[in-house]
């Protein structure tokens, strides 16, 4: 069994794999490279094959999104630990040894992230990571180093190892049996946020998220859907409110699910009034899919309420970033109060 597997799943990445396939290679020494294909259609199978052999193929009949084409790919792979690394990511000399020195070293960290910047804006962090994801009261997500659209220049001002909520899936590395113990992620979600539940439920287990800046990948973004998309949008929405229904103790479910309602319908009407109309028509959407699909997330909940009554804390920001962000203008990770 291998000590690492990385796993890249592409689907009609050609183009990426031409542009960062090389560098994942050349800066991963003896640990083993898989890109698993996820039914592409475009000539990305015959491309690997013809210039990388050396890369382990694994091949899905369709696309199962981000969420179960990982899953079924990874039923394949045997190793120790996973690295999920999105087919946009650059990777960079010595990324990989600060992110298994604390796999190997503390066995209650399950997850690890390192420092994600951005590939266009080099000095800046990327809206996917930062260096390292939380979640506040209201179950919005934000990273060190952005908030919501507002993205920090790196200065060396995270620079530290450092606990977290969750970990960016665009480089995820993750102990094996822990993932595989979860069931993985929720193939439900198809892409987008499966990353924060899967974490969620991995500090239900006991277990930590960390994110260490010893490491630099930098990520393009928006390689399969624009962060504008309405689909994205959709899936962003819908999948938040399934995860909060999935994982939260019953006594902040109801009430926050009405209020993230509200904040959620303001939000269209932001994206209305700022010439995205389809976006807001998404928001709207995701909300209605969400009610109707509200037997299967509540089946999903019960299978979760043993990791919930095992009691393990799970902290998440007990503020909301919306209120600081919107009326207090703070902008900066390091400028929100009573954060850890």
């Amino acid at each position: 069994m291998d000590l690492l597997a990385i796993v890249i799943l592409n689907y009609n990445g050609k183009a990426y794999l031409e542009k960062f396939l090389s560098s994942v290679v050349r800066h991963s020494g003896e640990h083993a490279v898989y890109v698993a294909d996820n039914g592409s259609t475009d000539d990305s199978v015959h491309w690997l094959k013809e210039h990388f052999p050396q890369v382990r193929l694994v091949v899905n009949a369709s696309n199962l999104g981000f969420a179960g084409g990982y899953n079924e790919a990874l039923k394949q792979i045997s190793a120790k630990y996973y690295c999920l690394l999105n087919s946009d990511v650059e990777v960079t000399a010595g990324w990989i040894d600060p992110v298994l020195s604390l796999l190997e070293n503390n066995e209650k960290i399950a997850a690890v992230q390192p420092k994600i910047l951005d590939y266009n804006y080099r000095k800046h962090f990327e809206h996917a990571g930062g260096v390292g994801g939380y979640l506040d009261v209201l179950g919005y997500p934000f990273t060190r180093g952005r908030m919501f659209n507002f993205r920090e220049e790196d200065l060396g001002q995270y620079d530290t190892d450092k606990q977290c909520f969750w970990a960016s899936g665009a480089c995820f590395f993750v102990r094996a049996d822990i993932f595989k113990g979860l069931h993985g992620f929720d193939s439900d979600f198809f892409a987008h946020m499966e990353e924060i539940d899967l974490c969620w439920r991995i500090q239900l287990l006991g277990y930590q998220v960390w994110a260490t800046p010893k490491s630099t990948v930098y990520h393009v973004g928006g390689g399969t859907l624009d962060y504008q998309n309405p689909r994205k949008t959709f899936l962003n929405f819908r999948n938040s409110l399934a995860m909060l229904y999935k994982n939260l103790p019953a006594h902040h479910l109801y009430r926050l699910i009405l209020i993230r309602l509200v904040l959620d319908g303001t939000a269209g009407i932001r994206y209305f009034f700022a010439g995205f109309p389809r976006s807001c028509w998404a928001i709207v959407q995701a909300h209605f899919s969400f009610y109707a699909e509200l037997p299967k997330w509540h089946r999903k909940r019960k299978e979760i309420k043993t990791l919930r009554n095992l009691g393990n804390p799970v902290e998440r920001y007990e503020k909301s970033i919306v209120s600081a962000y919107f009326f207090h203008r703070y902008q900066k990770f390091s400028e929100l109060k009573g954060i850890k």
